[in-house]
């Protein structure tokens, strides 16, 4: 037996009755949302007066152009107002060196965004679609269908035909890396470095002297157990002070006499216990300024690296490859302290020496 009876809007309830047992009550749908398929597409001006749609190619075009600008003035700038003018680095010069090169670069990436979103909004085609779901297979069928998916879009963004358009893209696409590969290219160094780091403002008879007042140091105001940070005399009057100072600075220490172990050819590099040594780790350049003086030993702080300044600063711990570069030192008739010539190996890292 089963009553039928009215329910809620848009069900039919069902009364089943069976015997023996309790009835029971199931609901069954008349009606289901039917698909309200998408809303007519909205014209936009540019769909409808070729006039406007013209001008909107034009600002597109416009903004794309004012990426190239932006590209080719940092590029500009930094040729315009040289960080390093005549060997010196002046404050205000790099504030507006760099004040123009992040704002060219920023317009000529503003210029390639607001242009891509420009072009999208304006000219290319906003009606809804809906991909329907199906196997993708590598069939003929499939290669066809991806085909003519890349020729709709092609068709409804304009790209082969807006050729003014396409043109100033690719050009702002092209001009935009061009101020970063001529600011990585300003890093590199002018000259070999191999050759740069070979040479300092040690020469012979030049006087060991104090860092920073430039004083000359007596042998006999060497202590046994202390340590002078040294540059070479005249290094304040420099003109490229801190370029030099980079290459030049010593760390100078007194030893017992009978605590170095000096290699052969190496005898006279020392006087009377002292020694002098490059400031610089031959692992990534920083300064050597950490002495120990019951162990004898230089402690880098950056990275850890130990020199044995008893064993002429050999590497006993650390990343560091090789030792530290020793200056060649004697005393004059006055008692100062004085280089018998400059560093026999580069100062600095290691990779410096690199042939390629």
């Amino acid at each position: 037996m089963a009553d039928h009876g009215s329910a809620d809007s848009g069900t039919a309830v069902e009364i089943i009755a069976t015997d023996p047992g309790p009835r029971s009550a199931a609901v069954v749908p008349t009606d289901r949302p039917q698909n309200p398929g998408f809303p007519p597409e909205r014209k936009r001006v540019a769909d409808l007066d070729p006039a406007k749609e013209k001008q909107q190619e034009r600002r597109v075009v416009a903004w794309f152009v004012l990426g190239i600008v932006g590209a080719v003035g940092a590029v500009a700038a930094y040729v315009a107002f040289p960080l390093d003018t005549h060997g010196a680095v002046d404050p205000s010069t790099t504030r507006i060196t760099t004040l123009l090169i992040g704002l060219g670069i920023a317009l000529g990436l503003f210029g390639i965004g607001f242009g891509a979103v420009h072009w999208a909004k304006s000219l290319m085609h906003g009606h809804d679609l809906v991909e329907m779901r199906h196997p993708t297979r590598g069939t003929p069928e499939t290669r066809e269908k991806a085909v003519a998916v890349f020729t709709a879009g092609n068709e409804e963004s304009g790209f082969s035909r807006r050729k003014a358009i396409v043109g100033t893209l690719i050009g702002a696409l092209a001009a935009f890396p061009l101020p970063g590969i001529v600011l990585f290219r300003g890093l590199a160094p002018k000259e070999d470095a191999n050759d740069v780091l070979r040479h300092t403002m040690w020469k012979k008879d030049t006087r060991l002297t104090r860092d920073p007042s430039g004083t000359p140091i007596k042998a006999s105001e060497v202590t046994l157990g202390s340590a002078f940070h040294v540059i070479p005399e005249g290094l304040n009057d420099s003109e490229h002070k801190l370029e030099e100072k980079a290459k030049a600075a010593v760390l100078l220490m007194r030893l017992k006499p009978e605590d170095l172990h000096p290699s052969k050819g190496r005898e006279n590099w020392a006087y009377d216990g002292i020694v002098a040594y490059s400031k610089i780790c031959t692992h990534v350049g920083c300064p050597v300024a950490l002495y120990e003086q019951q162990t004898h030993h230089l402690l880098c702080p950056c990275h850890q690296s130990q020199f044995d300044i008893t064993r002429e600063a050999e590497v006993i711990f650390g990343p560091a490859k090789r030792p530290l570069p020793q200056l060649p030192i004697y005393v004059d008739d006055e008692g100062y302290l004085r280089a018998r010539s400059d560093f026999h190996e580069p100062v600095g890292p290691s990779f410096w020496e690199r042939e390629h």
